[in-house]
């Protein structure tokens, strides 16, 4: 019998949420994105220890400052590790960008430039990475600027709508919508203890996005991430793209129950008409929107703090070398 995994993947582009190589060799998804918080889970493992090694002993090379030396042994172990889930997908990888910079845009062009140019030297085809984003208004115009470039961006860290059309509006490859984590808002200011899945906050914010993308003529991809439950997944079935974790790829696997369609370019109709984003809108709207604003600052904070304690690791093993 068919899997509700194997329905989806006729449908939707599995991605694999994790930055865990066996897991990535597993299942095989097409695409892969990692996050600062994947990332120090895997450099805990003896997989990626040759590659923190190989990190560690470039930044050591280049003779910058302390601070830029371990900023760039940890873009370095990222290209590292992006460079070898290469390997086992056939698709593109995303690779984030320091969260510290999310609000500045000079700073994000710069270090997404040099992720790019880390791939390049290693033989990788820039074309097959996508560079992570937090969408703030500053992070959405440095990805701006970078599609003019030919550097194609996932916007992460998105809980509204408003994020949602300012990045489409710029030209942005990609966002990621954050399924879950709106969902966990809601349970937590709310007196409900569960959504079922079909008015789960976070499902209809993503099915409000990708009807608009496709209403008006988008071709920004949606993804969406960050999923509670195989539920939340299911009533997105057909979305552009959807990244997933290791346990709920294995839910889907294990169910052989059937899996209708329920996103698709034919079917998409919004009420919400094209918009043209200035800052001073896209800034209103999201003071307006508690939810988005909170969980933006945290996820910000979550990522930043990640991205620190991997740089003390980094800092430990450089000192022993």
């Amino acid at each position: 019998m068919t899997t509700k995994l194997e329905q989806l993947k006729a449908m939707t582009t599995v991605v694999a949420d994790t930055g865990d190589l066996e897991a990535i060799a597993q299942w095989r998804p097409v695409d892969a994105t990692t996050n600062p918080s994947l990332l120090l889970k895997a450099a805990a493992s003896e997989a990626y220890r040759p590659m923190l090694d190989a990190a560690i002993a470039e930044s050591l090379s280049a003779r910058a400052a302390d601070a830029d030396q371990l900023a760039y042994a940890t873009d370095m172990l990222a290209v590292m590790a992006g460079e070898k889930i290469l390997k086992l997908i056939p698709g593109v990888v995303s690779t984030e960008v320091d969260a510290r910079l999310s609000f500045d845009t000079d700073g994000t062009v710069a270090r997404a430039r040099r992720l790019i140019e880390m791939y390049d030297q290693r033989g990788v085809d820039p074309s097959r990475v996508l560079i992570k984003i937090a969408s703030t208004w500053e992070g959405i115009r440095a990805a701006e600027q970078l599609e003019k470039e030919g550097i194609r961006c996932n916007l992460t860290l998105l809980f509204s709508f408003v994020q949602a059309a300012a990045a489409a509006d710029a030209g942005a490859y990609l966002v990621s919508p954050f399924v879950g984590r709106i969902l966990d808002w809601h349970l937590a200011n709310s007196d409900r203890d569960a959504f079922a899945p079909a008015e789960d906050p976070g499902v209809l914010s993503v099915t409000r996005i990708y009807n608009y993308f496709k209403a008006n003529g988008y071709d920004t991809v949606v993804m969406g991430a960050s999923f509670r439950n195989a539920g939340e997944i299911e009533m997105l079935a057909g979305c552009d793209r959807l990244t997933i974790s290791p346990a709920l790829l294995q839910t889907l696997q294990d169910d052989t129950g059937d899996l209708p369609r329920r996103l698709s370019p034919e079917k998409a109709r919004s009420s919400d008409q094209r918009l043209a984003m200035d800052e001073n809108r896209f800034r209103w709207e999201s003071n307006e929107d508690a939810m988005a604003t909170e969980k933006l600052a945290d996820g910000i904070r979550r990522f930043a703090a990640d991205q620190i304690q991997l740089e003390n690791q980094v800092r430990k093993l450089s000192s022993a070398a």
